[in-house]
């Protein structure tokens, strides 16, 4: 795909993909920068999509896989910048409290229990994580509601199994 193309195409979905961002997000500043880390995204990568397919599916794809990612890097960040005061109780545990290189490898291993149970389980499971009702995650995928119940029990489900044979109970 052409540059010329490429901005064609993407500047006819503008409005739809705002319309997206703004769901993910719900800020118009978040969404106006998510719009932009999806084109740089999609631009980089342009010659992986296929032409004659649907470039709006495609390209929203990318944008929800953006926000996922995002929104990863935000939460840890947020962990990471908590108060010494939110971890107090760790001094009531008889274990001490693990040294940041130990939190670091900890959380790329719950990114790897994450990411081995699938995209079909973990979108639907971060978007409920992240607030969404079941009926808006049911619009946004479109999918049944019951399917969306279903896939986040057995994200759950998952996540616990793999979370409990790593480290047990």
């Amino acid at each position: 795909m052409s540059t010329l193309q490429f901005s064609k195409e993407f500047n006819a979905l503008e409005n739809i993909l705002y319309s997206f961002a703004l769901r993910l997000t719900k800020n118009r500043e978040d969404a106006k920068d998510l719009i932009q880390e999806t084109a740089l995204r999609a631009y980089k990568h342009r010659d992986k999509f296929t032409v004659g397919t649907n470039f709006k599916s495609w390209v929203s794809t990318i944008m929800r896989n953006t926000f996922i990612n995002q929104y990863r890097k935000a939460k840890l960040r947020r962990n990471v910048n908590e108060p010494v005061e939110s971890f107090l109780f760790a001094l009531e545990n008889k274990n001490a409290i693990p040294n940041q290189g130990e939190v670091n490898i900890r959380m790329q291993e719950y990114d790897k229990i994450f990411d081995a149970i699938g995209e079909i389980y973990s979108i639907p499971f971060l978007l409920f994580y992240r607030g969404y009702e079941y009926k808006e995650i049911a619009q946004y995928l479109d999918i049944p509601i019951g399917t969306v119940k279903s896939r986040i029990f057995l994200a759950r489900k998952k996540l616990k199994k793999r979370i409990n044979a790593r480290y047990g109970n």
